[in-house]
């Protein structure tokens, strides 16, 4: 969550492990498969902090503890003794049938109720961040699909050149802040959408529609702006490629698997 561009290595495995989960099934969980991929993933962070600090505790079981009437240490086992107040002490929900005596212990117990505030906080910053990558991601596949909708490529010459450069360039920019939010914002890519108009899997092939009408265009502006979008392109490819998706060896390639992964066929 923190670092600009680092992924955990198991959560990765689970998002990755969910998706491919439903794409087995069809893509039949549709857009529940990201959220549901974010839900396992906070379950897994929550796991190995109820572990951890139960390995903690557990050499120290039942001798570091004092028991309220009624509860007898040795109806349980220790290891699960260990872990019930490693979940109590991390949900900070302070029963008070179990409190520490041991001075380790007693120091342990309020740090480990200050990580539980914090993997709440994290997991419910983790969420709300993931929004607006997704917006952005369906702006452009909304402005794309736009675009194709009114020939705007096989037209590209017959507009005003200084309109249709600046159109390209924001199509470029566009596509630049995508590849910086699956940098940054790995999980957005297994939020899958139900509406084609918004998946960017389907509408971006029609990318390299204007990429060629630019190049082919004589004005050396319409030109430069056809590089530039060329170069973005190739840049989201190689990203998804890289964590994503099989490596092929052309972004039209990259793409194509892009939009097989989301279930989505390309734009006709």
């Amino acid at each position: 969550m923190l670092h600009p561009s680092g992924k955990g290595y198991l959560s990765h495995l689970v998002l990755s492990g969910v998706w491919k989960a439903s794409k087995a099934t069809g893509h039949r969980w549709g857009s529940a498969v990201g959220p549901a991929a974010m839900v396992a993933v906070i379950l897994l962070w929550v796991a190995l902090q109820a572990i951890g600090w139960a390995l903690i505790y557990y050499p120290h079981v039942p001798g570091g503890f004092m028991y309220s009437p009624g509860v007898n240490p040795a109806d349980y086992p220790d290891i699960a003794e260990a872990l019930y107040v490693s979940l109590v002490t991390l949900a900070t929900l302070g029963f008070g049938d179990v409190v520490a005596t041991d001075p380790w212990v007693r120091l342990a117990s309020p740090l480990q109720g200050l990580a539980g505030f914090a993997l709440l906080t994290a997991a419910l910053t983790w969420f709300t961040q993931v929004y607006p990558p997704l917006s952005r991601r369906r702006a452009l596949a909304l402005e794309l699909k736009g675009l194709a909708d009114v020939n705007y490529a096989e037209t590209l010459d017959e507009v005003d050149h200084a309109v249709a450069t600046r159109i390209l360039d924001t199509l470029t920019a566009q596509l630049e802040k995508v590849r910086i939010d699956f940098t940054q914002y790995t999980e957005s890519y297994y939020f899958q959408e139900e509406d084609p108009d918004l998946s960017l899997a389907r509408q971006l092939p029609y990318a390299f529609a204007l990429r060629d009408a630019a190049a082919a265009s004589p004005s050396k502006d319409l030109q430069l702006s056809g590089r530039r979008i060329s170069v973005a392109l190739e840049q989201l490819a190689k990203k998804l490629a890289e964590d994503f998706v099989p490596k092929d060896e052309n972004p039209e390639d990259v793409f194509a698997a892009y939009a097989n992964d989301h279930g989505q066929g390309a734009q006709g």
